[in-house]
């Protein structure tokens, strides 16, 4: 089994369709798991039409939760929270005034637990978003959704990174291909781990240039190999041959630059990977590019 992660330094730069492009051609010759491990905002399944076959309950940070029938009104646990997240509630239980958490304000500290001379406060897990199993034309996919506003997405890209791997190795599949989030975050790492080589889209702009110069520093960090590709490079040829030199100076490998060409959003309007429409200038580049990939994957 080999691991591959697809990076980018910012989001935009073409990751998704670079990452469903080289499953579906992995997938013409071997077994592919995938995973798309960009929980704030996953969209690989927009162009794999997945059918679910599991869901499961991710549940994040904790949250406190007091006990109206116990709760006395002395307002200690108000006092100690730095969040402003408890309050008096308008309602009164048995005549008596008592406090409410607010949820969204709430950090999950439990400082107010230690004060409560009641013992009316326990700290409840809260769902903080799902994560799912399931079957596409390309192999099975491990994809995920945080709720709104909710943290920890770190541990939930852990949870579909770590999941796919379980489903590639019980089911004795070749490749694990994670479509990672975009940044330099700690989800990155969590996306990155575990994995033989990371894959590197960026784009011929100068933010492009500059969030991949931070994202190689990460990946160079922690002793990852890494691979990048110049998507939309002909938009800016100069600005793609910087790229280049720089890549060269660091001693990483371009292994390939895909042409800015409409027929990738009109294969997305059809909901196709775009290696998957008829001969073209975007999907040739995606042939050489995962005829490297595979080659340093070994």
């Amino acid at each position: 089994m080999k691991q591959l992660v697809i990076l980018s330094g910012k989001g935009g730069t073409g990751k998704t369709t670079v990452a469903a492009a080289l499953a579906h051609l992995a997938s013409q010759e071997a077994t592919v798991v995938l995973a798309d491990a960009d929980v704030d905002a996953a969209n690989l399944e927009l162009v794999l039409a997945p059918e679910v076959r599991e869901t499961h309950v991710f549940t994040g940070g904790k949250l406190a939760v007091i006990d109206a029938e116990r709760c006395q009104g002395c307002g200690l646990c108000e006092t100690v929270c730095r969040f402003g997240a408890i309050g008096v509630d308008r309602e009164l239980a048995n005549g008596r005034e008592h406090f409410r958490v607010d949820p969204v304000a709430c950090e999950g500290c439990g400082a107010c637990i230690h004060v409560c001379p009641e013992h009316a406060i326990k700290m409840s897990e809260q769902p903080a978003g799902r994560w799912y199993l399931s079957e596409t034309r390309l192999g099975p996919l491990v994809h995920a959704r945080l709720f709104a506003g909710q943290e920890n997405s770190g541990k939930l890209v852990t949870r579909v990174a770590l999941r796919a791997r379980d489903v590639c190795l019980s089911q004795s599949r070749d490749y694990v291909i994670v479509d990672g989030p975009p940044g330099i975050g700690c989800p990155v790492m969590a996306a990155a781990s575990r994995s033989d080589v990371a894959l590197v889209v960026a784009e011929p702009t100068v933010a492009g240039a500059h969030d991949l110069e931070r994202i190689l520093g990460l990946l160079g960090h922690f002793g990852m190999p890494a691979l990048v590709c110049i998507n939309k490079w002909d938009v800016n040829p100069a600005r793609a041959d910087e790229i280049d030199r720089e890549c060269a100076g660091r001693g990483l490998r371009v292994v390939g630059r895909i042409p800015f060409d409409t027929v990738v959003t009109e294969a997305m309007v059809r909901g196709q990977v775009v290696t998957e429409a008829p001969d073209n200038p975007v999907a040739r580049a995606l042939r050489l590019i995962w005829a490297g990939v595979k080659a340093a994957l070994g």
